[in-house]
């Protein structure tokens, strides 16, 4: 892609109404919806959570007591990735995240529905045996693999999972394959999954991953508020850079 995107415009500049999102680097879940306010240009106070020393703030925001948790300007708790993203998304979607190339909307919720049972639930047992009962590892990559070849199928259509340009689908999927291929990176590689392979390389370039993986200290209650924002104009290219 070449065309230039312009830098979003900012939805809630009054730091007064500015919306609270707590959040943790590494999650996958995080990340999406990192990834998506940015994508929208939606500013957000970040508050950084350590998982073992969740602060009282986030526990008493949401019952379920884990990252991501957005809290607007009125109050209204949104404490599902996904929720968060396509909120932001329907707020601004310059990017047309929304609205693939090909399929819809309801297509992309099914493809995602699918990561997030299916191909989460094996992931967490590949990757934390240990936590489950029972759980053979082997067994379930070799059951999360089936679900990557099939996305592999998918990209061999097109150079994303909905036509020539990253949408929803892509953001919202791209930090647990992230996440399955860091757990034994020379495996991963060495899968016969070269448009998978080349997908998440792609999307790990993207300025949206990159901007959303800033390192924020853990916050505390007091501290100066951190926002969540674009450091530099957001295009849609996405170029190859070394080291990642």
């Amino acid at each position: 892609m070449t065309d230039q995107m312009q830098t979003p415009a900012t939805i809630l500049p009054d730091t007064t109404a500015m919306p609270v999102l707590y959040s943790f680097r590494r999650c996958p879940y995080a990340m999406r919806a990192r990834m998506a306010l940015l994508a929208a240009g939606i500013v957000v106070e970040l508050r950084e959570v350590v998982l073992r020393d969740k602060p009282a703030a986030l526990l008493a925001a949401s019952p379920k007591a884990t990252v991501p948790v957005l809290i607007l300007g009125d109050g209204t708790v949104i404490d599902q990735s996904l929720e968060i993203m396509v909120w932001a998304l329907a707020e601004a979607d310059p990017q047309q995240w929304l609205t693939p190339q090909s399929g819809d909307l309801d297509d992309m919720l099914v493809l995602i529905a699918q990561n997030d049972g299916p191909f989460k639930n094996h992931l967490d047992r590949y990757k934390y045996a240990s936590r489950y009962d029972g759980a053979d590892p082997a067994f379930h990559r070799q059951q999360a693999e089936k679900i990557l070849n099939r996305l592999d199928g998918r990209l061999a259509v097109g150079k994303y999972l909905y036509g020539t340009r990253p949408a929803l689908a892509d953001y919202a999927i791209a930090p647990f394959i992230r996440q399955f291929a860091r757990i034994d990176p020379e495996k991963f590689d060495a899968l016969p999954f070269a448009h998978l392979q080349r997908w998440l390389h792609d999307m790990l370039q993207s300025p949206f991953f990159a901007n959303a993986m800033t390192r924020y200290a853990q916050w505390h209650d007091g501290d100066k508020p951190v926002l969540l924002q674009a450091t530099a104009p957001i295009t849609s290219d996405i170029q190859p850079q070394a080291g990642w």
